[in-house]
């Protein structure tokens, strides 16, 4: 199935600085999989060494947050919508 994946700013350096790109895949695993494929090195921001989830970032498919789904083996539909979401910290 193929998805339009949102790039968060600070991701924007592996897409070339395009703010969404298409990715394909059944799962969110496949989609980041094809990112992994299409733009060199953005999993390793998305994923840890472990190959779950960075603890920091928020994916969502569909608005969705995929951890209170299947994570990463969210079913993804044609033409879903998935957002990459780093923690924002910080303040006084």
């Amino acid at each position: 199935m193929s998805a339009n994946v949102r790039i968060p700013t600070i991701l924007r350096t592996y897409t070339g600085g395009a703010a969404e790109v298409a990715a394909e895949g059944a799962t969110l695993g496949d989609v980041i999989a094809d990112l992994e494929r299409n733009h060199a090195g953005i999993s390793a921001r998305i994923l840890d060494d472990t190959g779950k989830l960075r603890r920091f970032v928020n994916v969502y498919v569909n608005d969705d947050d995929v951890r209170f789904a299947e994570g990463l083996a969210t079913e993804i539909k044609d033409g879903a919508s998935v957002s990459i979401i780093p923690a924002v910290a910080g303040g006084c």
